[in-house]
């Protein structure tokens, strides 16, 4: 992979399309519990405001829930029951390896701005976000934050993002799962580029069963390269070198290996019932969260 100069800056969001996401939230497949209460209801009895059932009075239970009413006209203590309101917790693993400071569209700042987007939908909607950028293991985070008035720290932790290292989403996974024993949204941003293999990484975060969302980043020419002649490669993580004479055939071949590459970890991930999203930095971001992830549940 050959460096070029690249757009690497710009705005992440822009206000018209703040505005669109004011309409979303983010939906899990399950209902998940968090240390506060949040603004989602559960179907799990709790003490909210919210009125559920009533059940018969057993020794121990909290006698502020008795209701006195009914035990005034049937002589029969009755427990108050309520609905739960839950945290949905949402985590976004972004990857600030080398390989993602590469493209144009620039790889880094596509991937930056998908994961701004879904950070502000979740802190609309008072869900607890985090975001963590990783390469040869976690690097950076912004942990826990709620609310649409902290959206000014996500735009400063993802802006200020630096892309250095090798990717490593083994050690990324392990150290992830280790710290965040909760279930919740976990949504991984990358090309994938892994010398070391992907499957050791997400079997982490599968084991956590978390609901995880895969999105699979490449620049157009990564794709398509144009490159022809007598060349000298250098990985751009690694520093990695070889000479290769580029021809039709060879690109060719390139090019299938790479689709194969792709689709064995989507089959990898569709196998465990990870959502998986390919895209290309050509096409807009906007889409991405406003169509694709409406259409695999992620949005509504």
């Amino acid at each position: 992979m050959v460096q070029t100069r690249t757009d690497r800056s710009g705005p992440l969001l822009s206000p018209d399309f703040l505005t669109k996401l004011d309409q979303l939230e983010l939906v899990s497949r399950k209902i998940f519990a968090g240390k506060l209460r949040g603004e989602r209801i559960s179907k799990r009895r709790g003490e909210s405001v919210e009125f559920a059932d009533y059940r018969n009075y057993v020794v121990g239970d909290d006698l502020r829930f008795l209701d006195w009413n009914i035990f005034a006209r049937l002589e029969k203590l009755f427990i108050k029951l309520f609905l739960q309101e839950e945290d949905l917790h949402v985590s976004v693993l972004l990857d600030v390896s080398k390989s993602m400071d590469w493209g144009q569209p620039h790889k880094g700042l596509y991937a930056r701005r998908v994961a701004a987007a879904i950070a502000y939908i979740g802190l609309v909607n008072f869900d607890r976000v985090s975001l963590y950028t990783y390469a040869n293991g976690l690097a950076g985070e912004l942990a826990g934050v709620r609310g649409r008035r902290l959206m000014f720290k996500v735009i400063e932790f993802l802006s200020g993002a630096e892309y250095s290292g090798t990717s490593n989403l083994a050690a990324t996974g392990k150290q992830f799962a280790l710290r965040h024993p909760q279930p919740g949204i976990v949504l991984v941003i990358s090309d994938f580029f892994e010398k070391g293999g992907y499957e050791e990484g997400l079997r982490y975060l599968l084991g956590r069963n978390y609901d995880l969302y895969v999105v699979q980043v490449l620049s157009p020419e990564e794709m398509e390269p144009s490159l022809v002649g007598d060349l000298k490669l250098t990985d751009v993580e690694d520093e990695d070198t070889a000479e290769v004479t580029v021809t039709r055939a060879l690109l060719n071949r390139y090019k299938i290996n790479l689709r194969a590459y792709c689709e064995r970890l989507k089959d990898y991930c569709t196998r465990r019932g990870v959502s998986y999203l390919f895209t290309g930095t050509e096409v807009p971001f906007d889409q991405i969260v406003l169509s694709y992830f409406r259409q695999r549940g992620l949005v509504k």
